[in-house]
C-alpha cells in the first residue's frame, strides 16, 4: 500500500523481539508557565467537528482505492450522524468526495495525499478559551512514506482555513501518537517518538518538556511501544486508551495467539501503568480490550490492523471496529458501552482501511467546541 516494505500498521502472529528496551513512566517534571493555561482535552469532550481525508492516489492504494474511498465516504456519513464533519479532499476530487458523501459532509479541498487525518491535521489544545492547533511536522512517518509533501502542509491549511492560530513545535510526530485523559495526562510511545527518524538527538526528558508546554498536560506516561515494525513505530492509539481520568482500555491478545512485538508491548503497557500514576496522582484501573480470534476474522489480511483500541470518541456516540467474531465483537461493544454510559455504540466494518495499516481513530481527528 505505502512507499515503504513496511505497512502502516502490521499485527504479526510470529514471535519476535521487542524493538525498545522496557522503560518506566516518566516522572513529572516542573510545568513552563507558559502552558500552565493550556489543555488538552480529553477526546470524550464536546466536539465543534470531525475531520477525515479523502484517500487520494492509486499509487498509495493501487486497486484498493475504491473500497477505501467507499469506507471513508461510509464513516464520514456515519459520524455526520452525530456531529459536523469536514473530509478534506484534493480540489480535483472534491466533487467527486461530495457525491459519494452527500450532503450531510463538509467537503474542503485541501490537497492531501493520504486519508489519516488523526496524523495530519492539528493536535487542538485549548487556551484562554479559545482553540489552537499545534503543528507537529508530518513527515510521512519519519520519511517512510513518499511524498508527503501535501499531508506535510494540511495542519497550517486547516488552521487557516479556520482561522485557528497555529502553535509551533521542534518536535516531529503525528497525532496518533498522544492520548489524553483531559486531565493533564499524555501518554505515549518511545518508539514513535524518541526516534531517529522523527527527532534526532532529542533526548527523552527534551521532548517530555516540549510536550508539557505545547500541550499543556503536567504527567507523561511512557511505554516502550514497538519500533520499526511498522510505519508508525507503534503509536499509543492501537495500544492504549483513556476513557475517563485514571481508566485505560489496553489491547490484549486473543487467548491462544502466539507471543509476537504487540502483545509484549502490551504487557510492558501494563507494568508501566501498574507502577504509575496519572496528573492526579491516582492509581490507573486498566481494563483489558482482547482482540478478536485471528481465525475468526472475517475479511481482515493479516497485514491487518485488528485492534479494538482504535475506537472513535464522537458527540453523543463511540465508533468500534467490526471484525467478524462476534464474540469478541459483542465484549467489545458492551465494554465501551459501560465505559461511555449514554452514548450510542456504532460498530463499523473497516476491512480496507485495516488492511493499509489503520483503523477508525487513525482515520479521524477531532476540534474542540460546540458544533455550529
Amino acid at each position: 500500500m505505502f512507499d515503504s516494505s513496511l505497512p502502516r500498521r502490521t499485527v504479526l502472529r510470529a514471535a519476535t523481539a521487542v524493538g525498545a528496551a522496557a522503560v518506566g513512566s516518566a516522572g513529572c517534571s516542573p510545568v513552563p508557565a507558559a502552558a500552565a493555561a493550556r489543555r488538552l482535552g480529553a477526546e470524550w469532550e464536546s466536539h465543534a467537528r470531525t475531520y477525515l481525508s479523502w484517500p487520494a492516489s492509486k499509487s498509495i492504494w493501487a486497486e484498493d482505492l475504491p473500497a477505501v474511498r467507499e469506507e471513508i465516504a461510509s464513516l464520514a456519513k456515519a459520524i455526520a450522524d452525530f456531529e459536523p464533519v469536514v473530509l478534506l479532499a484534493r480540489p480535483e476530487q472534491a466533487d467527486a468526495a461530495q457525491q459519494a458523501c452527500g450532503d450531510t459532509v463538509e467537503v474542503v479541498p485541501i490537497p492531501v495525499d493520504d486519508l489519516w487525518a488523526r496524523d495530519t491535521v492539528p493536535v487542538f489544545p485549548e487556551e484562554a478559551g479559545k482553540v489552537a492547533g499545534v503543528d507537529f511536522n508530518f513527515s510521512g512517518w519519519g520519511g517512510k512514506q513518499n511524498p508527503h509533501d501535501k499531508d506535510n502542509a494540511v495542519a497550517r491549511s486547516v488552521l487557516s482555513e479556520y482561522g485557528l492560530a497555529r502553535t509551533e513545535t521542534w518536535i516531529t510526530a503525528e497525532g496518533g501518537s498522544f492520548e489524553t485523559d483531559g486531565a493533564g495526562t499524555l501518554m505515549v510511545t518511545e518508539s514513535s517518538l524518541v526516534n531517529d527518524n522523527r527527532n534526532k538527538g532529542r533526548s527523552r526528558q527534551e521532548i517530555e518538556d516540549e510536550l508539557k508546554k505545547v500541550l499543556g498536560v503536567r504527567k507523561v506516561i511512557w511505554f516502550a511501544g514497538v519500533r520499526g515494525e511498522d510505519i508508525t513505530d507503534g503509536h499509543v492509539d492501537c495500544l492504549a486508551r483513556f476513557t475517563a481520568p485514571g481508566v485505560v482500555l489496553l489491547d490484549k491478545a486473543a487467548p491462544g495467539t502466539p507471543a509476537d512485538s504487540w502483545s509484549r508491548a502490551a504487557d510492558q503497557a501494563r507494568s508501566v501503568l501498574a507502577n504509575s500514576a496519572g496528573a492526579d496522582g491516582k492509581p490507573f484501573e486498566v481494563i483489558d480490550l482482547v482482540q478478536p480470534d485471528p481465525d475468526k476474522v472475517d475479511g481482515y489480511g493479516e497485514d491487518s490492523v485488528i485492534s479494538y483500541a482504535n475506537f472513535y470518541v464522537a458527540n453523543k456516540s463511540v465508533f468500534v471496529p467490526k471484525f467478524g467474531d462476534a464474540t469478541a465483537d459483542e465484549r467489545a461493544q458492551r465494554i465501551l458501552g459501560e465505559q461511555f454510559p449514554g452514548r450510542e455504540i456504532v460498530p463499523v466494518e473497516i476491512s480496507a482501511i485495516a488492511a493499509g495499516g489503520g483503523g477508525i481513530h487513525c482515520s479521524t481527528r477531532d476540534q474542540p467546541g460546540q458544533p455550529s
